[in-house]
């Protein structure tokens, strides 16, 4: 029963969206990769996506819970964020977002 308990639950998703000052986008995937390490307890995975030749991009980090993001918010966490916020243009959005469809490859849909 706990296959299928699994199976009806989906993952959640945090994406923040922002632009970094010029030339600060690599200096931010440095921090950014910094900050993700950091994560255990129902961390899924992570992308950091950049607009070819900008300084634009757009994080995904995939949780279990909306909780589980709470929960691996640890100082040194924070200190890389905040080592991190002066690189921003502005504040980047952050959403959350269920993941209500995954579609992996060689996986054909029934």
């Amino acid at each position: 029963m706990s296959d299928f308990q699994d199976f009806l639950r989906h993952k959640f998703a945090y994406v923040a969206i922002g632009e970094f000052k010029p030339g600060k986008f690599e200096e931010a995937r440095q921090l950014y990769q910094q900050a993700v390490s950091t994560y255990t307890k129902g961390f899924e995975g992570a992308y950091l996506l950049q607009e070819p030749d900008t300084d634009r991009g757009i994080a995904v980090i995939f949780w279990d819970r909306q909780e589980d993001m709470a929960e691996n918010t640890s100082e040194q966490y924070q200190a890389i964020l905040n080592e991190m916020m002066h690189l921003f243009v502005k504040p980047p959005k952050t959403s959350f977002y269920e993941v209500v469809t995954e579609v992996k490859p060689g996986v054909e849909a029934e």
